[in-house]
C-alpha cells in the first residue's frame, strides 16, 4: 500500500511544479501583452494621423504644383480658350460692353442727308428692333474673334499676367499688379474688345472706330473668403512637398511598429484609398455649393469649366491614390497565409509550371540563365518592385492609368522570372511550386508582386507550410 501512496504524492508534486511554471510563464507574457497593445495603439494612431493627412497632402501637392507654378498654371487654363462655354461668356460679356457705348443715332451720320429724316424716322419706331439687330450683329463678331486663334494668346497672356499677380497677392505680397479688394478675380477682355471693334468696322460698321478704349472683366474665381485665404495659401505651397511625404510616413511607421504588419498594411493601404476618395467627394460637393453661390451676372456652365479644369489635375492624384491604395492592399493580401490568397498563388505558380512544362516539351532550355534566377529570385523580385515603385515616383505627373500600367509591367516582369528559375528549384521544401528554398526570404511571386514574406509579423508566423 505504501508504494501507491508514494507514486501519487509524486504525481502531485509534478503536477504542483507544471502549475507553478505555467503560472511563471503567464506572469511574464503579461508585461508582453501590455507592450504589443501599446504598439498596436501606436500603430493604429500613425495610420490613422497619415490617413487624415492624405487629403491635405493631395491639396498642398496641387497648390503647390498648380497654383503655385505659373507656367503649370497657364497649361492648365489654356483649353479654356476653347472651351464653348468660356467661349459664349466671354462673347456676351464684350458684346454687353460694346453695344453700352454705341450711340444708335450716330449710325445716321453716315446716311444721305435727304435721307435722314425717314431714317430717324424709321429709327424712332423700330430703335428697339434695331438695337437688338446690332446687338446680335455685334455678338457675331465677338464669336468670330473668341472663336479664333487670337483669342487662345489673348487668354494665355492674361492668365499668365492674372496668375503672377494674383500669387504674390495670396502670398502676402501687395505689389502684384491685381489687387483682390473684392471677392472675385477677374481678367480685362480690353484686348478682345479692341479685336472686335476692328471686325465692326471691317464688317462696314465705322461707326465703332469711335468706340473708346473699354475695360471690362471675366471672372475668373469667385469666394466670399478669398481675401481670407492669404495664410492657408502660403501654408499649403510650404508644405506642398512635405506633407504628402509626411502622410506616407506616417503609414509606414505605423506599419513597421505594428505586432500584425501584414493586416495593419492592408488597413493602413485602404484607409490610404478612402481618405484619397473622401476628399474627390468633397471636391463634388463643393463644386455645387460654389456655383449655386455665384452671383446671377456670373455664367454659371463657364465657371463650372473653369472649376473643372482647375481641379482637374487634384482630381486626377485623388484617382492615383486611391488605385494606390487598393493595388497594395491586394498585394498584401495576396502575400498572406489566407486560404483564398493561397488559392491565387497555386493557380498563378500552376499557370507558370504549365507554360514552363510547354516550353520544356518544345525543346526550349535555360541553361546557365535558368540556375542563375533560380539563385538570386528573391533579389530578383524585390528590384523588380524596387524599379516599378521608382518608376511611379520619377513619373512626371502620372495618373491611374499610369498606376496601373506599371502594374502589369510587373506583372509581366514577375511572371518571366518565375518562368525563368531553373524546375530544380521549384522543388524546395514547400513543393513544386513552393520557395526557393534558403536561398532568400521565401521567394513565393505571387501576382501582385509579394514575395509570400510579406511584411514580418505575428500573423505570418502562421502561414507555415500553407503557401503554394
Amino acid at each position: 500500500m505504501g508504494a501507491p501512496s508514494g507514486g501519487t504524492d509524486d504525481e502531485l508534486t509534478v503536477l504542483r511544479a507544471r502549475v507553478a511554471a505555467l503560472e511563471a510563464q503567464s506572469a511574464q507574457h503579461v508585461p508582453k501583452r501590455e507592450h504589443h497593445r501599446l504598439r498596436s495603439f501606436l500603430s493604429a494612431l500613425l495610420v490613422v494621423i497619415g490617413c487624415v493627412l492624405v487629403p491635405l497632402g493631395l491639396v498642398a501637392a496641387w497648390t503647390s504644383d498648380i497654383v503655385g507654378d505659373t507656367d503649370r498654371y497657364v497649361q492648365t487654363v489654356t483649353p479654356l480658350a476653347s472651351d464653348p462655354d468660356v467661349q459664349a461668356a466671354v462673347a456676351n460679356r464684350v458684346t454687353g460692353a460694346v453695344m453700352e457705348h454705341i450711340d444708335l443715332p450716330a449710325l445716321l451720320e453716315g446716311v444721305a442727308p435727304e435721307e435722314r429724316p425717314l431714317a430717324e424716322k424709321a429709327l424712332g419706331k423700330l430703335g428697339g428692333s434695331l438695337e437688338g439687330a446690332l446687338s446680335s450683329f455685334v455678338h457675331d463678331r465677338a464669336q468670330d474673334v473668341v472663336a479664333s486663334p487670337a483669342f487662345e494668346t489673348i487668354w494665355t497672356d492674361a492668365n499668365r499676367a492674372i496668375h503672377t499677380s494674383l500669387d504674390r497677392a495670396l502670398t502676402g505680397d501687395e505689389d502684384g499688379a491685381v489687387k483682390i479688394e473684392t471677392d472675385s478675380v477677374t481678367i480685362d477682355l480690353a484686348p478682345v474688345i479692341e479685336r472686335v471693334k476692328q471686325r465692326l468696322v471691317d464688317s462696314g460698321l465705322t461707326v465703332a472706330a469711335n468706340i473708346p478704349e473699354v475695360h471690362t472683366d471675366f471672372t475668373v474665381l469667385r469666394s466670399d473668403d478669398i481675401g481670407k485665404a492669404k495664410t492657408g495659401f502660403a501654408l499649403l505651397q510650404a508644405l506642398g512637398v512635405w506633407l504628402p511625404v509626411i502622410a506616407v510616413l506616417c503609414v509606414a511607421g505605423g506599419v513597421l511598429l505594428a505586432v500584425h504588419r501584414r493586416r495593419a498594411l492592408v488597413a493602413g493601404a485602404l484607409g490610404f484609398a478612402v481618405a484619397a476618395l473622401v476628399l474627390g467627394i468633397a471636391l463634388t460637393v463643393f463644386r455645387t455649393v460654389y456655383l449655386n453661390a455665384l452671383p446671377a451676372s456670373v455664367s454659371p456652365a463657364a465657371a463650372g469649366s473653369v472649376y473643372d479644369t482647375l481641379v482637374r489635375f487634384l482630381r486626377t492624384s485623388v484617382r492615383v491614390a486611391a488605385v494606390l491604395g487598393v493595388l497594395i492592399a491586394l498585394a498584401a493580401w495576396l502575400s498572406g497565409p489566407s486560404r483564398p490568397a493561397v488559392l491565387v498563388r497555386g493557380l498563378w505558380h500552376s499557370g507558370i509550371q504549365a507554360t514552363r512544362s510547354t516550353a520544356d516539351r518544345a525543346g526550349m532550355r535555360l541553361g546557365p540563365v535558368g540556375g542563375f534566377v533560380r539563385r538570386f529570385r528573391a533579389w530578383i523580385v524585390w528590384i523588380l518592385v524596387a524599379a516599378a515603385a521608382l518608376a511611379f515616383v520619377l513619373w512626371p505627373h502620372p495618373t491611374g492609368w499610369v498606376v496601373i500600367g506599371l502594374t502589369l509591367a510587373l506583372l509581366l516582369a514577375l511572371a518571366v522570372t518565375d518562368f525563368l528559375a531553373d524546375p530544380e528549384g521549384a522543388a524546395g521544401p514547400e513543393g513544386p511550386a513552393g520557395t526557393t528554398g534558403p536561398e532568400g526570404p521565401a521567394g513565393t511571386t505571387g501576382p501582385a508582386g509579394a514575395t509570400g514574406t510579406g511584411p514580418p509579423g505575428e500573423d505570418d508566423r502562421t502561414a507555415g507550410p500553407s503557401r503554394p
